[in-house]
């Protein structure tokens, strides 16, 4: 299981998302806030259940999910809006590469019809979130 960590003193754990390191524990990137932070983990739970669903997988993600959520990440990390970034399909700016888009599409929508049993909270937020005005690009 991979360990995300939102402060110094707040650890979640999220399920179906394997080691991505040697040591097998894996440390999520550092973001600039909460938010960012329930963004990532969010994505780990959505490829983790498609991994799970699609590759028969179960304690680790395959090295294509892996490369999906590591890209995911670096995404998150240099996002352009920052905290006040709006959830994907609304922003104004898509920064995936064509490809890892329609990956990570694919993803979603196997994901989160299963999202409402898997993580009922993380699924309301996320919706919650879609309300957001997406930031005007200069």
């Amino acid at each position: 299981m991979m360990m995300l960590t939102m402060t110094d003193t707040e650890t979640i754990e999220s399920p179906g998302v394997g080691p991505a390191t040697e040591e097998g524990r894996a440390v999520s990137p550092s973001f600039a806030g909460k938010r960012l932070a329930r963004e990532w983990q969010t994505i780990a739970a959505m490829v983790g259940c498609y991994c799970e669903g699609h590759h028969a997988t179960k304690a680790a993600l395959c090295p294509e999910c892996r490369e999906l959520l590591d890209y995911a990440a670096v995404r998150l990390e240099r996002c352009r809006f920052g905290v006040e970034k709006p959830v994907c399909v609304k922003c104004p700016v898509h920064c995936y590469q064509p490809a890892r888009r329609e990956q990570a599409k694919a993803v979603m929508r196997y994901a989160g019809p299963r999202m409402l049993w898997r993580h009922p909270i993380l699924s309301l937020r996320h919706w919650l979130d879609g309300f957001r005005k997406a930031p005007v690009v200069v």
